[in-house]
């Protein structure tokens, strides 16, 4: 009776191995690659998949995109100057069976595809356009990665540069041009200032040559302007002709 209980344990031992080498449960943004025998049989999934055991092999590869950093890279530009410069990298498997079969580890060969084109592609352009053609540059790194890694079953969707480091001379140039630049602004602006306000003299001086009551009404604003003013003396202004109408009339009064 022992031994009858000890071979019922050992078959029911077996058969426990074998289902649980043989039912693989596969999730919706996985695959199984299945090798049976050495020779691909194809990719299975999502669910429930059956496999022979010892004859089947089977890879699981997942379908989600896979964000990854690439480490800052020595780069020397077009126009001689040594940056350090990293990048991310996003990247999906379209095709589970290419990603097993055709490369041993895409992952690993991908992050080493963008580090070598990450340098070729930056190292090709100068320090401006380093700094200021963000988009162009990504764009033409995704596309370049994305033709090498596309026999792997491997599609780059983005790839960003994040930083870039320059030197601290350079940075010190930089910082003085970037004042230079402002202050030039600065002066361009005060300059446009003073002409607009030059012009609007001359407008206001051809408007008074053409209606000298103007010339009046501005004095009597300018009095009404000083008169709000406390401890303030205030002259009005006589015009000459007025004088010299009241000086005829007392040399008239006087004969």
């Amino acid at each position: 009776m022992g031994a009858f209980a000890v071979m019922v344990l050992f078959i029911v031992f077996l058969v426990f191995v074998f289902l649980a080498n043989a039912i693989r449960v596969v999730r919706e943004y996985e695959r199984l690659v299945v090798f049976r025998l050495g020779r691909l049989i194809g990719e299975k999934g999502p669910g429930l998949v059956l496999l022979i055991p010892i004859v089947d092999r089977a890879v699981k590869v997942g379908l989600r995109t896979v964000t990854m950093d690439v480490p800052p890279q020595d780069i020397i530009t077009r126009d001689n100057v040594s940056v350090k410069v990293n990048a991310v990298i996003y990247f999906r498997v379209i095709d589970s069976r290419q990603a097993v079969v055709q490369v041993e580890n895409f992952l690993y060969a991908t992050s080493q595809i963008a580090q070598t084109t990450l340098r070729s592609i930056l190292g090709q352009q100068e320090l401006d356009e380093l700094l200021s053609e963000r988009e162009k540059l990504n764009l033409a790194l995704q596309q370049v990665i994305d033709r090498q890694t596309e026999p792997w079953g491997v599609k780059v969707t983005t790839v960003e540069v994040k930083n870039v480091d320059l030197p601290q001379d350079m940075q010190r140039a930089i910082a003085r041009q970037a004042e230079a630049e402002r202050e030039r602004r600065a002066k361009v602006i005060n300059a446009e200032g003073e002409f607009q306000a030059a012009q609007r003299l001359a407008d206001a001086a051809a408007v008074i040559a053409k209606e000298p009551a103007a010339l009046q009404l501005r004095y009597l604003q300018t009095l009404a302007e000083i008169a709000t003013e406390n401890n303030s003396t205030t002259i009005f202004p006589i015009p000459i002709d007025l004088m010299g109408a009241l000086t005829n009339f007392l040399q008239k009064k006087a004969l």
